[in-house]
């Protein structure tokens, strides 16, 4: 048994990313070197035990959203892509990503969702103060749900 999700985000980011924001979000996507300074996603913490035995947390930090190649569960290809929109009405960024997830990464892969969330074009607000983000498909269903940011929450399967 195995509970890994398709994860597709499409979104159309404004026109206001710094530099530092663009160069951490082209980590997370694989498509960039990881910058010195975390500042969207800031700590990646997991328990390993010591020499002597103990638990120790350490934080290593790595890309969310950097799958590329064939998919392992939900077939198909994993990939993600962050384009400039410069020469469209809605000026700013575009980004799609296909990624599968399990369910232990929904946390930090939440908190890179909920901070695009806070930077989507309008084109992305449904009318109602959630925003848009994709989709989520458990690999055996036939659908995706809808994958939405509201109040600084993703609406993850429950």
């Amino acid at each position: 048994m195995s509970d890994i999700y398709e994860l597709m985000i499409a979104v159309d980011l404004r026109d206001e990313l710094s530099e530092q924001e663009l160069a951490e979000l082209r980590w997370h996507l694989g498509i960039g070197p990881q910058p010195e300074c975390l500042s969207i996603v800031t700590e990646f913490p997991f328990v390993v035990t010591d020499e002597s035995g103990n638990p120790e947390i350490e934080d290593e930090p790595y890309p969310l959203l950097a799958g590329q190649g064939a998919a392992w569960r939900v077939g198909g290809l994993l990939c993600s892509e962050l384009a400039s929109a410069a020469d469209l009405p809605r000026k700013g960024w575009s980004l799609t990503s296909r990624q599968e997830i399990h369910p232990d990464e929904f946390e930090k892969v939440g908190e890179l969702l909920c901070w695009l969330a806070a930077r989507t074009h309008e084109s992305n607000l449904p009318g109602d103060s959630a925003v848009g983000i994709g989709s989520l498909r458990f690999y055996e269903a036939e659908v995706p749900d809808a994958l939405q940011v509201k109040s600084g929450q993703v609406n993850w399967p429950t």
